[in-house]
């Protein structure tokens, strides 16, 4: 219970307007909407562990806070940032007390993914003799940061990122909150709301801080952004977002849609990502994604990762993007990539088997004796160039691992290996 002084305070205004009940809380219809997760879970009169997760300012401490009231468990909160192993402990004996007497206990782990793994194994035994039910809370990816022991007893719930309505039904509420109305013109307001970024929490900071500006001259855009910080963009290099947006890069150009991939890109250099890296991946898109449909496409990659390296950020940022812009209209083939992968498989197949002898060099007397490089015909003296000689073990028969596509330079190479197969069938080297 907070003390006299405690409750004459100042909070801030996400504080003061933190829902009272589940039906307060914007944004989720998809968990606490009637027949949904949360819902049947407490119309059924029983509380599963389970992990929120979800994007900052999305919710996930209020509803646990209010999962705990609706079911009359004690509430017992814990920051993985701030706790440790006595305090895990602690918890642990007052609520295995509480249980004998006759109470239960709900305990909210708040970034529960920087808990290690031998701090995440000692929930296990208080989760499954139901010593404590466990909501935990998380930013990042459950099946990346969790262990999978305690994975398989909770349930996993995503939390949405806050639509443009959710966000503006929190201004009105603040503005109901404060008696007043917000300094921003329409386009302002909207501004906010994309500044935001889907983070609750963020746009009622947001607004509180305009709250002490005059009501008048209302906000344009301009100055909407001159007097509020940026929110700098969700994205965490070296977890998820960073997969999903390089991921997001790489099918939007597979895809060919160069305005998609700008985007992403724009995405991830606003991120603070690392340009190297984006430089890096997109030299492994010609490769894999455009080939020899265009074998432009591979020193475009690299000539952009060169300008970067030699002219450095912004400028260097140009270069990238230009890159994008041109393997996105690129022709597309994976041609050499499933070569490659159908040749390997018939390495894993059929083991090591020995070249043919007549392709084989002969420095030594006792190779050629052996027989080694006996019959070899030398292409340049054929009279088209070509001796048809066959290049495979002597105990497999010839295999057909590249498949061009009848797009871009791939049209030219179904050509000239047409031309080469057909004088191997005249000369009767083929098997």
């Amino acid at each position: 219970m907070a003390t006299l002084f405690e409750s004459q305070a100042p909070r801030p205004l996400a504080d003061r307007l933190r829902p009272q009940s589940l039906d307060d809380v914007l944004g989720q219809a998809h968990l606490l909407g009637p027949g949904c997760a949360l819902q049947r879970l407490l119309a059924g009169g029983r509380m599963t562990s389970i992990i929120l997760w979800g994007a900052p300012g999305t919710g996930k401490t209020t509803i646990a806070r209010l999962l705990a009231e609706h079911t009359d468990l004690h509430f017992e909160l814990l920051s993985a940032v701030f706790s440790g192993v006595a305090d895990l402990r602690k918890v642990f004996e007052a609520a295995r007390s509480r249980r004998e007497a006759g109470r239960g206990t709900l305990l909210f782990i708040d970034e529960i993914h920087r808990f290690n793994r031998a701090q995440q194994d000692s929930f296990l035994p208080y989760v499954e003799d139901g010593t404590v039910t466990l909501v935990g809370a998380t930013t990042e990816n459950p099946s990346f940061e969790l262990n999978g022991a305690l994975l398989s007893r909770c349930q996993v719930l995503v939390l949405n990122r806050l639509d443009d309505d959710a966000l503006e039904k929190l201004l009105l509420r603040a503005e109901q909150a404060e008696d007043k109305k917000l300094p921003l013109g329409a386009d302002a307001r909207a501004a906010l709301r994309a500044m935001a970024d889907g983070d609750g929490r963020f746009i009622l900071n947001m607004a509180e801080e305009l709250f002490t500006l005059p009501a008048k001259p209302e906000l344009d855009i301009n100055a909407l952004s001159a007097a509020i910080a940026r929110r700098v963009p969700l994205y965490d290099k070296s977890q998820e977002g960073h997969y999903n947006l390089i991921s997001a890069l790489h099918k939007s150009l597979r895809g060919s849609d160069v305005d998609a991939g700008l985007y992403w890109l724009a995405r991830m250099l606003a991120g603070g990502e690392d340009p190297r890296y984006i430089a890096r991946r997109l030299v492994r898109f010609a490769v894999e994604d455009i080939g020899l449909a265009d074998p432009d496409a591979l020193r475009h990659a690299i000539a952009a990762w060169e300008a970067y390296e030699r002219l450095g950020s912004p400028e260097g940022e140009l270069a990238i993007a230009q890159c994008v812009i041109y393997l996105g209209a690129a022709p597309k083939s994976n041609a050499a990539y499933k070569a490659l992968s159908a040749a390997m498989k018939s390495v894993r197949a059929d083991g090591s088997l020995t070249p043919p002898k007549h392709i084989l060099n002969a420095p030594t007397d006792l190779m050629r004796d052996l027989g080694y490089g006996a019959g070899y015909q030398y292409d340049h003296n054929a009279e088209d160039g070509f001796s048809g000689q066959d290049y495979f073990p002597d105990e497999m028969n010839r295999q057909e691992f590249y498949r061009p596509v009848e797009r871009g330079f791939e049209r030219e190479i179904i050509k000239r290996l047409e031309y080469w197969n057909k004088l191997r069938r005249d000369k009767g080297a083929g098997r």
